[in-house]
């Protein structure tokens, strides 16, 4: 079971792990040892995970995410596999505490009548500044 906060927990059957052969260093065996770990998390479909959760996690646009709502994360750091393993599920964790709190909604304010009068008051002088740039007008 994985443990994001007192609320939320994962149960160990939601997550589906895949072992990989990783790539860098990793001595005499690297071709034969599986060490890196794809880590799959159903985030669309979970039980587990609270309704606004569940769509602050999917409105995010992540591109671990596909289109199905399924969370790939692939954990590499390490040469030895549970350290991956771990690592995996330490940053699924933190993904997921990341959207528990709501966002605070944005308050709608208005410039202040200096505000705009000042950016007013620097339009015209571009404008002032513009209009002498052009051919002279030569009065004969």
């Amino acid at each position: 079971m994985l443990r994001v906060s007192d609320s939320v927990r994962i149960p160990d059957h939601e997550l589906v792990e895949r072992f990989l052969r990783a790539d860098g260093p990793g001595g005499q065996h690297v071709n034969r040892t599986e060490s890196a770990v794809e880590l799959r998390f159903d985030v669309a479909r979970s039980s587990s995970l609270p309704a606004a959760v569940r769509t602050r996690l999917l409105a995010r646009g992540d591109r671990r995410l596909t289109r199905d709502g399924v969370l790939v994360l692939q954990a590499r750091r390490f040469r030895e596999q549970a350290r991956n393993r771990d690592d995996a599920r330490a940053r699924l964790a933190a993904w997921i505490a990341s959207a528990l709190e709501a966002p605070t909604p944005r308050k709608a304010t208005r410039p202040t009548r200096g505000a705009v009068e000042r950016r007013l008051a620097g339009k015209r002088a571009a404008a002032r500044r513009k209009q002498t740039r052009g051919k002279p007008v030569l009065d004969t």
